[in-house]
């Protein structure tokens, strides 16, 4: 990293731990994660262009799931059985809030067929944006739509499950930390075999390879105990503070004007999520807020992380993030390959003069 970089992430981190602190103060759940993505957000909105190096974001992704990793026991993964029930209904209530919100989109907030398909995806960011940027899309707008929708899910949920459900992770944490030379054999076998997986074009690689190499040593004893807290406090703090450097550099006219289709979409995925866990948990006798977590439209590492936090089981959430992401990455191409119909005037799309 360059003198630059490191200047810049320090800024960054600078304006997520003046969040981290007054949402710890105030007892806000996840406080690291929600309120380091609050202040960044707002610093971004104002003006600051916060951003993280991508070697810090790598290290944070892999400590973040080597910690989640410590916390998956063998009861956990006893639950396996009910995942392809609970994959099934992720799948339903995932297309059809992406066909409703795209339609939206379409009809009343001026969007083509393509960037609306785009924007009305319930995650896959970075893919998103590739193809906007492939195929001439409504780029920057996609952008903050997509923020919105997960700045939103990572503040609300935590403090929904908590407060409904009395979600703590105290259950999760391993009762020693890990030696040295321990956490820095998994961050080197992680990296190894996050690699791997970015080459295989998994999603969330270094994510899942700390996960994959810290729970399998952890269930067989050879990687005992967990990172230390402040450790893990740092990662959180870094997930929490690249999600709100989405917002870096968009002023506030531009989210104002992104704002109806933010709200339209975050609000069609939430009710789909609502119906989807609704019916796992009549189906399955699954708790709720497991559901909650696992189903709820944001980020990979955002969600898995919060399951943590909150005490619920990482695998169950993980793997059902991941398949969501896997049928987005097939879903998405074949509908922006059917062309829509003409773009019907929107808030943010001038009628034809």
């Amino acid at each position: 990293m360059t003198a630059r970089d490191l200047r810049d992430a320090a800024a960054a981190l600078a304006v997520g731990g003046i969040g981290a602190a007054l949402f710890w103060m105030v007892g806000f759940p996840a406080a690291p994660l929600t309120g380091g993505a609050t202040a960044v957000t707002l610093a971004g909105i104002a003006g600051m262009r916060l951003r993280l190096p991508v070697p810090l974001r790598i290290l944070a992704f892999s400590l973040l799931g080597i910690g989640i990793g410590t916390g998956i026991t063998p009861e956990m993964l006893q639950t396996a059985a009910a995942w392809p029930a609970t994959l099934s209904i992720l799948a339903v209530s995932v297309v059809a809030g992406m066909f409703i919100a795209r339609h939206g989109l379409e009809r009343w907030l001026g969007f083509d067929r393509r960037s609306a398909t785009l924007a009305a995806a319930p995650g896959h960011l970075t893919f998103v944006l590739s193809l906007s940027l492939e195929t001439g899309g409504q780029t920057a707008r996609i952008a903050i739509v997509q923020s919105i929708r997960v700045l939103f899910i990572t503040l609300c949920v935590p403090v929904f499950v908590a407060a409904v459900f009395g979600a703590t992770g105290e259950r999760l944490a391993p009762p020693v930390n890990m030696g040295v030379l321990t956490a820095l054999a998994l961050l080197a076998g992680t990296y190894g075999l996050g690699r791997l997986f970015e080459k295989a074009r998994l999603p969330a690689a270094f994510l899942l390879a700390g996960m994959a190499l810290s729970a399998g040593g952890h269930l067989s004893g050879l990687t005992p105990g967990g990172l230390p807290g402040p450790v893990n406090f740092t990662a959180f703090l870094v997930m929490g503070v690249l999600i709100g450097s989405r917002f870096s550099g968009q002023g506030w006219r531009d989210v104002r004007a992104a704002m109806a289709a933010g709200a339209w979409v975050t609000a069609v995925t939430g009710a789909m999520t609502a119906l989807g866990v609704l019916g796992a948990w009549i189906a399955l006798g699954l708790p709720p807020a497991l559901l909650i977590v696992a189903f709820a439209p944001g980020g990979v590492e955002a969600m898995a992380a919060i399951s943590v936090t909150l005490g619920l089981d990482p695998a169950f959430v993980a793997a059902h993030h991941v398949v969501r992401l896997l049928i987005l990455t097939a879903l998405i191409p074949v509908l922006m390959a059917r062309p829509g119909p003409p773009v019907q005037p929107g808030p943010q799309t001038p009628p034809p003069r």
